[in-house]
């Protein structure tokens, strides 16, 4: 009977693809044209007899068969990695896979994985971002960086930070609002899957939220995006929010006005004993990096 084990390459190239949902970045990152990985990704699919990627103009997504069989092919090729590592000495890099809150990624992980690089060339961090603990069902990951409860995504952790919550909105109308009560007078930008939010800050500041206007939105970089545009007032999420209320050139509503938020970050992962040598340098590394900054 026929092996029903695919090549290696294949599997190599099915998880370059669905790690970055393009064959065009996976080629880059393999050295390969893209129009070979959409052949050797081709020939996968034969041979299992199922589509592992439904095809978009610019990107692909995994479909339900893609999505139930990249854990296993990613473990797989960790264990073979590890133990050619282990056994031969040291022939590429290692790869240490993280799954990053968004809003933590773009505020801490954007600017500093640049200097993990320079520090660990022997380690090379694979970056994903997600909000929702059932987007990192579906794939391996060493370690994730979450926002709120971390035991829904693994047994041990380590807390990074806290936040803090004030409004923020551009300079023009920043400047109007002299009062807590201004800030009715505006649309309020609401991140609706956090716990803490304008309710949250209406109670600090003693105020009613009966008149409020609210737009939702998802996230807090879409939130800020929106305050950017004129779409009226978001709360800043520091520190992780510093950088795009920077970039987007928001201001303090009410200078010298913030709110402990409820809720923080954290490093999980299964247990300290279980993670991976380049799983451990990245820790490290983290831990070390957001005490200095």
């Amino acid at each position: 009977m026929a092996s029903r084990i695919p090549s290696l390459n294949w599997l190599r190239v099915f998880e370059a693809a669905a790690r970055t949902e393009s064959f065009a970045r996976a080629a880059q990152q393999l050295n390969m044209s893209a129009a070979a990985v959409s052949q050797q990704v081709k020939a996968l699919e034969t041979q299992l007899g199922a589509r592992l990627f439904v095809r978009h103009p610019h990107s692909v997504t995994l479909t339900e068969a893609g999505r139930g069989y990249l854990p296993s092919v990613q473990q797989s090729l960790l264990m073979l990695e590890t133990a050619t590592t282990g056994l031969f000495g040291e022939s590429r890099q290692q790869r240490v896979f993280v799954q990053s809150n968004m809003l933590f990624a773009h505020g801490f992980l954007a600017a500093g994985i640049p200097l993990f690089n320079e520090k660990h060339p022997d380690v090379r961090a694979m970056l994903g971002t997600s909000n929702q603990a059932s987007e990192t069902a579906s794939q391996f990951t060493d370690l994730h960086i979450v926002f709120g409860n971390p035991s829904l995504f693994g047994a041990a952790h380590d807390p990074l930070l806290q936040e803090r919550l004030y409004p923020m909105a551009r300079p023009e109308l920043a400047e109007r609002i002299t009062a807590p009560q201004d800030l009715l007078k505006h649309v309020l930008i609401e991140v609706a899957s956090h716990r803490a939010g304008w309710p949250y800050v209406f109670e600090a500041l003693k105020l009613s939220q009966a008149n409020a206007r609210y737009t939702f939105v998802d996230n807090t970089i879409m939130a800020a995006t929106m305050a950017a545009a004129g779409g009226g007032i978001c709360l800043a999420r520091a520190p992780a929010s510093d950088i795009i209320a920077s970039m987007s050139g928001l201001v303090p509503c009410l200078p010298g006005f913030e709110v402990p938020g409820q809720e923080g970050y954290h490093l999980v992962y299964a247990d300290e004993a279980s993670l991976r040598p380049a799983a451990r340098v990245f820790r490290n590394w983290l831990l070390a990096y957001l005490a200095q900054t």
